[in-house]
């Protein structure tokens, strides 16, 4: 051990230690320019949804279950062309009153904007198995991809992540 601490404070260049010119000999790996990765924003009337047994919208006491999203990131990678985006969120389920467990399905939208320019958006429809109580989730969309145009993504470009909470379309009865 004591040789080891010897090596250590050894005052031999030789023993480990490069001298500047022995740096500039080594080629220099090339510089990697990472792309504007957009930020993940929720807006809050979005970060919950409800869903509510037939005929008892809006009833707490006929609340099937309700889900939150909270703590979103995002990854990116990028080519001359394609902006790829890796968005995860964590998320929650807890079951109201007239809630069992089992199986539900989250519509959670995932939309990247630029100003007030929509450049993506998709709907998914995320499945989650809801425990007695409730369960925590992690919703994960690694494919969304906006072009990289010249120059990279404007600064006011977001990804902006929520609950479709936009009611239902109804279809026509024949």
């Amino acid at each position: 051990m004591a040789a080891v601490l010897a090596g250590c404070n050894s005052s031999s260049p030789g023993l480990g230690l490069t001298s500047p010119a022995d740096a500039s000999a080594q080629p220099a790996a090339p510089a990697v320019i990472q792309a504007y990765c957009p930020q993940v924003v929720m807006l809050e009337q979005d970060a919950y949804y409800r869903s509510y047994a037939r005929g008892g919208q809006d009833d707490p006491q006929k609340l099937v279950y309700q889900a939150s999203l909270a703590d979103a990131t995002r990854q990116c990678t990028a080519n001359e062309t394609t902006l790829t985006i890796n968005v995860v969120a964590q998320g929650r389920v807890v079951q109201g009153p007239v809630g069992t467990a089992g199986q539900v399905t989250l519509p959670i939208s995932v939309e990247v904007i630029d100003g007030d320019n929509v450049i993506y958006s998709q709907k998914v429809a995320f499945p989650v198995q809801v425990d007695a109580g409730g369960t925590q989730f992690i919703f994960n969309k690694a494919d969304v991809q906006i072009p990289n145009a010249q120059g990279g993504i404007s600064r006011f470009t977001r990804v902006r992540l929520g609950f479709d909470n936009a009611p239902a379309k109804k279809g026509k009865r024949g």
